[in-house]
């Protein structure tokens, strides 16, 4: 009887571990996103990720989040990538209805045709040194 609650108690404080730290992850993300630091942001959805294999509901979210990271980059055809494989994987969830909308604004920008295959446009500037 003790071993079966010793495993319960352990097999609790582990997903509890994994939900507290896919939490702190994503709290982090959106912290550094709202400072505008995109690295930061890049970062901690990629630990999210790592944490959260086994948690298919957060993708959407985390997806969004790097997408918009993506836009704040100028990183347009990244992001339109982002947010169609968003909408193709999870067409009913709340966060494939933002990605539609953030697909949107980018076409009004000019920067997103739909229905065409994405095409990246260089900017020409001196090369990096």
């Amino acid at each position: 009887m003790r071993a079966l609650i010793v495993l319960a108690l352990a097999t609790a404080s582990t997903v509890g571990c994994t939900r507290w730290s896919m939490d702190h992850h994503l709290n982090n993300a959106y912290r550094a996103y709202d400072r505008g630091d995109c690295q930061k942001v890049m970062l901690e959805l990629s630990q999210v990720d790592r944490t959260s294999r086994a948690r298919p509901f957060i993708h959407p979210e985390v997806s969004l989040l790097r997408g918009q990271c993506l836009e704040r980059q100028q990183l347009f055809v990244d992001a339109a990538q982002t947010y169609e494989y968003l909408i193709q994987q999870y067409p009913n969830n709340e966060y494939a209805y933002r990605a539609k909308a953030r697909l949107q604004t980018l076409e009004k920008l000019g920067h997103y045709r739909s229905g065409q295959a994405a095409m990246a446009n260089p900017v020409n500037t001196s090369p990096w040194r």
